[in-house]
């Protein structure tokens, strides 16, 4: 039996959980979490009891003393797979994690958790870890103490910087650290001299980040789960969201329970799908035609929000002329939808209002997945839905902490906050960390490598293998850091093979040794390390969810084994590279049981307070985060907002942005861009960060456009402190903030008095009010087009929707986009059938942590291709029958057949969390031993081609082709 225990008082419900009872309207009423709480029954969940680990399924206890010997420790988490957010509470005795029960009172999974979340124990006491450090040597790996490991691998990256450059070495980080870990990651790997950094968001939702945010500011979700309650239309296309994030469909249901009509667009009939009112199949890659084909039929029937447009966006008449270019005969053409299945979704989404929009990367790994993004944008906009409880772009994340990583993380073109990498950017950091700008630029090869954007992480196999003269750097990579990241998530893992055998030194930190380490051992014999880092439930630190809210995890249990946390590895290697005084320069030190020095989360978190302005990473302290997971009760799962109890008047996790400084009390943002609250209560509009005219048209926003009670009724620019002074505001500045202020903007005002004026003494988005940009005018494709894959089993639209002319220094690298559409233009011929890849629930992300999970494992142990029936006759396949999936790249992989008509005809779909398995050969003997994943399998991107989004370069993974035998 599932047991809810809890120190709690009985009493009377918060007014949050009245809230939420009395604003569910039936046939919702109560929400999981509430009714389980008022009806007694928070303990009675036994009837999924026997699908659950043991250590959730519990004999009934006698009671005992609480403060006798051996008494169970209640020890608060947040699960570390996907972006939703569920909370956990371990039970932790004589410092063993022996059981665990969701969280009831959190407002984000209502004391829900998926299969994968249910397990997460296993993920903290797993037997298949990575237990101490290792080395590739004479092909056999040998275990190595720390010291020996360290000294290692100090001594040959020291020596390839000096002799090829800082820029030689390559460091990938990771969407599973802390955003205290990622922060510290991208200020070690600026210590080091390199921007050559990276991490999952570049292959999951770089598109989604670059597109969002020059729309209309911020490149993150507008709105949050618990929101979608609200909506009364939801669109889903390219998210699979029932698999991918189980626990968000609780507030997805709820909507559909209140009315709301859901539809999904994908070229597979998901489980998602199997939810929804209208289900609608459309050819992978053909996003932006069916949005066209929605949008003609929205403008044709004036559905369109005039007032809005006209109020608060800019070139929506480019994007109406587009999209009546888009007939029935040409959507059908290019998608495979019929008009009238068309004409359903617009008039859905138009008579619906609110309505919302959801993606994830069936939209985003396109090499027009900027393109795709901002045509979502678009629609939303035409109907005035962004800004809008129960609307905007609901863009559900992957990784646990991908928002995070991402907002502070080690990005190649940007420092924490996506300040971006020009010199103000970097003196403004160098400010916030105490260290010396000059000092800063001495460790780059030169100043224009300092403010040139790195290599993204799909392309460092290209960084490694291409002719030297073609590269905007000096050097190849001669060595790349794995530090948290699955190498099979990554494209063309053929050309990713010969990548790892070309390097000098490998270098792979992770709890799990995941598919690099049995890679590289398949290919080398020396040159690789493995450094084995402890899991989040070994450490504290914040992460945010898909909704920018963030948590605080307590630290569970010690690092296992010899595992030691992220930050202090990143610390031990600066103080033998030698800059270990400036990296924790404000920052105090603490000491682990062994004695190893470790950077205090707690202070890095002020740190990036006191930093990034620009996204409201300011006002969330360590202090309010975690009295908000100890008052989780008191914020109501309606709207996120305490409304009574020590965090009255926050939202959940002070979701960002979050301004000014912790003093302020900001109280978080729910909904991006909504003027009809005021700035100090989460309220906003579009960002003015794109200039104030463009060819004579102004881009500030109409009068009355404001957020509420603004003293600035009307479009006005950003704050800087200029504008402060004309408006008469400087006086109300203390002495200490006009001298830190002076010269500066909002962003870089580290006293944070320009935020503080503007928001609090007069109701103005330090941000300015502008309009959206519905056309970007510095990205390829101002006006979204669509464009065919690079490999395409259409010839004839290639013809018409050519895509982009090559590129020679794009992130540093040439890039190639019509040279090879041109080259395998009639690949089709060979291989007919388009491969598309997606999620299962039980396993996430490489998967080499959730398939060493016993209790996962057992749910899903082959990898599998999806083909439909005819298809399977065509070729005398039956069911489960071994076949190989053939790529134009030479690479094939061997898989089970599973002949289910969720796929059409020309489509096949295989999930994308497999290793362990190259080609037919099984790997095992290449982990150390003891290490290897229960589940062993191919994995899909041995088989992906070629092909990068024009702007990210995102990889094109959800649009390739294939051709399928029997084996």
């Amino acid at each position: 039996m599932l047991v809810k225990r809890s120190n709690r008082p009985s009493g009377p419900a918060s007014s949050a959980q009245a809230d939420t009872a009395s604003t569910f309207s039936a046939p919702r009423g109560l929400d999981r979490r509430s009714f389980l709480k008022s009806s007694g029954l928070a303990a009675g969940v036994g009837a999924i009891g026997a699908g659950l680990p043991f250590a959730m399924v519990r004999p009934a206890d006698a009671a005992s003393d609480s403060k006798a010997a051996g008494a169970v420790e209640m020890r608060r988490s947040v699960c570390t797979h996907c972006s939703v957010g569920c909370a956990i509470d371990a039970e932790v005795k004589n410092g063993v994690w022996v059981g665990q029960e969701p969280v009831f009172d959190s407002p984000i999974n209502l004391g829900a958790h998926c299969a994968k979340g249910a397990s997460v124990r296993e993920h903290g006491h797993g037997e298949h870890r990575l237990r101490t450090p290792m080395k590739l040597h004479n092909g056999k790996w040998e275990r190595l103490s720390w010291d020996a490991a360290l000294k290692e691998v100090s001594e040959k990256l020291l020596a390839i910087r000096e002799k090829d450059g800082p820029d030689a070495t390559y460091w990938v980080g990771s969407s599973k650290h802390s955003n205290e870990q990622a922060y510290l990651l991208r200020k070690f790997v600026s210590f080091w001299g390199t921007n050559n950094c990276d991490h999952q968001a570049r292959v999951c939702h770089s598109t989604t980040v670059a597109g969002v945010a020059n729309t209309w500011g911020y490149g993150a979700m507008t709105n949050s789960y618990n929101d979608m309650q609200n909506a009364k239309a939801i669109f889903f296309i390219g998210s699979n969201a029932a698999e991918a994030h189980p626990v968000s469909m609780l507030h997805i249901l709820h909507a559909k329970e209140g009315g709301a009509k859901i539809i999904v667009a994908d070229p597979r009939f998901t489980r998602t799908a199997a939810k929804a009112d209208h289900y609608v199949r459309l050819r992978s890659g053909s996003d932006i035609a069916l949005i066209y084909g929605v949008m003609r039929h929205i403008f044709e029937n004036g559905w369109d929000d005039k007032k809005y447009i006209e109020d608060r966006v800019y070139g929506m008449d480019k994007i109406r002329e587009e999209s009546m270019q888009w007939t029935a005969d040409k959507v059908l053409d290019v998608t495979g939808v019929p008009d009238d299945q068309v004409h359903l979704i617009a008039e859905t989404m138009a008579k619906n209002k609110p309505s919302t929009v959801v993606w994830c990367m069936g939209q985003t790994q396109h090499s027009t997945g900027n393109a795709i993004v901002r045509a979502m944008c678009n629609l939303q906009l035409a109907l005035g839905n962004v800004g809008v409880s129960g609307g905007g772009t609901n863009i559900f994340r992957g990784h646990d902490n991908v928002q995070g990583a991402t907002d502070v993380g080690p990005n190649p073109d940007s420092l924490p906050g996506y300040y971006g990498i020009a010199a103000g950017a970097w003196k403004h950091w160098c400010s916030v960390w105490g260290v010396d700008y000059e000092w800063v630029k001495g460790r780059y090869a030169s100043p224009g490598l300092m403010e040139k954007s790195g290599i993204t992480v799909s392309r460092w196999i290209d960084g490694v293998l291409e002719k030297n003269e073609l590269i905007d750097q000096d050097s190849n990579l001669k060595a790349v850091v794995y530090w948290g990241m699955a190498p099979n998530s990554q494209t063309r893992g053929k050309d990713m093979l010969e990548a790892m055998k070309a390097l000098e030194l490998l270098v792979v930190v992770d709890p799990y040794p995941s598919a690099t380490a049995a890679m590289a051992a398949s290919v080398r014999k020396e040159g690789v390390y493995l450094l084995p880092a402890a899991t989040q439930f070994e450490t504290s630190g914040s992460c945010t969810a898909s909704n920018r809210s963030l948590q605080w995890r307590e630290k569970i249990i010690e690092p296992l084994f010899e595992s030691k946390p992220d930050h202090t590895i990143m610390y031990a290697f600066a103080k033998r590279f030698g800059f270990e005084k400036e990296f924790v320069k404000n920052i105090k030190l603490d000491k682990d049981k062994q004695g190893w020095d470790e950077p205090n989360l707690e202070d890095t978190l002020r740190e990036i307070n006191r930093g990034t302005w620009t996204i409201g990473y300011s006002g969330q302290s360590p202090e309010r985060l975690k009295l908000h997971m100890k008052h989780m009760d008191t914020f109501s799962a309606h709207t996120l907002k305490a409304d009574s109890g020590p965090c009255a008047g926050d939202y959940f996790g002070l979701p960002w942005p979050c301004y000014g400084t912790p003093e302020l009390k900001h109280p978080g943002t729910p909904n991006l861009y909504d003027t009809s609250l005021h700035v100090m209560e989460g309220g906003g509009n579009f960002r003015a960060n794109f200039g104030v005219e463009k060819d004579g048209t102004s881009l500030l926003a109409g009068d009355g456009s404001a957020s509420k009670g603004s003293d600035l009724p009307f479009g006005y620019p950003e704050f800087d402190h200029t504008l402060l002074k004309k408006l008469g505001w400087w006086d109300e500045l203390t002495d200490a903030e006009k001298k830190a202020a002076e010269g500066k903007n909002w962003k870089t005002d580290n006293s944070g008095g320009i935020i503080r004026v503007a928001m609090k003494n007069h109701g103005c988005h330090p941000f300015g009010n502008a309009k959206a940009r519905a056309v970007v005018w510095n990205f390829p494709d101002p006006v979204p087009k669509h464009r065919e894959a690079l490999y395409s089993t259409r010839p004839d639209l290639i013809d018409k929707y050519p895509t982009h002319e090559d590129k020679k220094a794009f992130w540093r690298l040439p890039t190639l986009y019509k040279t090879v559409q041109q080259q395998w233009k009639n690949v089709g011929k060979d291989f007919p059938l388009i491969m598309t890849s997606g999620r299962l629930v039980e396993y996430e992300g490489g998967g080499e942590e959730t398939r060493s999970n016993p209790w996962l494992a057992e749910l899903q142990q082959d990898m599998f291709v999806e083909l439909n029936p005819a298809t399977a006759a065509e070729r005398g396949i039956r069911d489960r029958d071994w076949v190989w999936v053939k790529s134009p790249t030479g690479s094939q992989i061997k898989v089970r057949a599973l002949v289910t008509p969720r796929v059409g005809t020309d489509t096949v779909f295989l999930p994308f969390h497999f290793s362990g398995r190259w080609m037919g050969q099984d790997l095992l003997n290449f982990y150390p031993v003891g290490a290897a994943p229960i589940v062993r399998g191919e994995s899909v991107n041995a088989g992906t081609t070629y092909g990068y989004d024009v702007v990210t370069m995102m990889q094109e993974t959800k649009t390739t082709v294939c051709q399928i035998v029997k084996a």
